[in-house]
């Protein structure tokens, strides 16, 4: 890669034009080099200046949970989901379980994940926990959601059909978010049939994503969320380039265009199902 590409993919992206009314889904603070008071502030400013009102800050181990939980009571525009990713599943010990279930009874926290299965690591990297360790902590996840009546945010990478038949077999609690939903069509009528949100990031906006978008074509608006899944999966034009949740806007516009919808139609539509799908407190 040449010297200007590199500089370019370490350059973040341009504001986006303003879209009131949305919430970004799920990102992750703490990544974003949100790890004081300060810089959370900072980047909500940012995202409240283009129409990004709160986000949803999200674990992915115990770390990180008590930086979400942190964030959360730090800027009222954050929220907390607390729980741990499936890659570290094999960390829930008895120690993570009891402070698991306490972080849940704060206000603050309004999802339990992100949780779920991840098959794609299992194989590339020597920390993953197997498949077996990965459901159990999965169907505790389930559990945890279901006692709390807190939303489940669902991680799946190359697992659909694992994930799908574990939630069927323990019972799935009344809210399910399907967190970077990138299956295809059929799983995402799958999902729609049992009314789960599909929470869509910046991979649907890719050039090669194309069943992707008739994934989020044959999902009802009442169950689509928009995330950035900051600082990961940045939207086109931007692929590669650091993200944040002040670039949702160029999400949900894709979005819209899929939908054949107008840009703030689809910005209300998205930001009144996030505050519903996770019970915000917004005021």
């Amino acid at each position: 890669m040449s010297s200007s590409k590199k500089d370019k993919r370490r350059q973040p992206p341009p504001d986006p034009t303003p879209l009131p009314g949305l919430i970004d889904a799920h990102t992750h603070l703490a990544a974003c080099g949100g790890r004081t008071a300060d810089d959370v502030s900072a980047i909500l400013d940012h995202a409240e200046a283009v129409g990004v009102s709160h986000v949803v800050t999200v674990a992915d181990d115990m770390v990180d949970a008590r930086w979400a939980l942190e964030a959360a009571h730090w800027d009222s525009r954050a929220f907390a989901a607390v729980g741990l990713h499936p890659t570290h599943a094999a960390d829930l010990d008895d120690a993570a379980r009891a402070e698991l279930e306490t972080m849940v009874l704060d206000e603050r926290v309004v999802a339990i994940g992100e949780t779920g299965l991840d098959y794609y690591w299992t194989t590339r990297s020597d920390d993953c926990a197997d498949p077996a360790v990965q459901k159990d902590a999965f169907a505790w996840h389930i559990d945890l959601a279901k006692r709390t009546g807190k939303a489940l945010m669902i991680h799946n990478r190359e697992a659909d059909r694992d994930l799908l038949d574990v939630l069927a077999a323990e019972g799935s609690p009344d809210t399910v978010v399907m967190h970077c939903f990138s299956g295809d069509r059929a799983i995402a009528a799958e999902c729609v049939g049992r009314n789960y949100y599909l929470s869509f990031s910046g991979n649907v906006t890719f050039a090669n994503s194309d069943e992707l978008r008739a994934a989020a074509d044959i999902t009802p608006t009442r169950l689509m969320l928009a995330e950035t899944d900051a600082p990961f999966l940045t939207p086109h034009p931007y692929r590669g380039q650091p993200n944040q949740s002040y670039c949702l806007p160029y999400t949900a516009r894709g979005l819209a265009a899929v939908k054949g919808l107008a840009d703030e139609e689809i910005a209300e539509i998205l930001g009144a199902n996030a505050a519903r799908a996770y019970s915000l407190p917004l005021r």
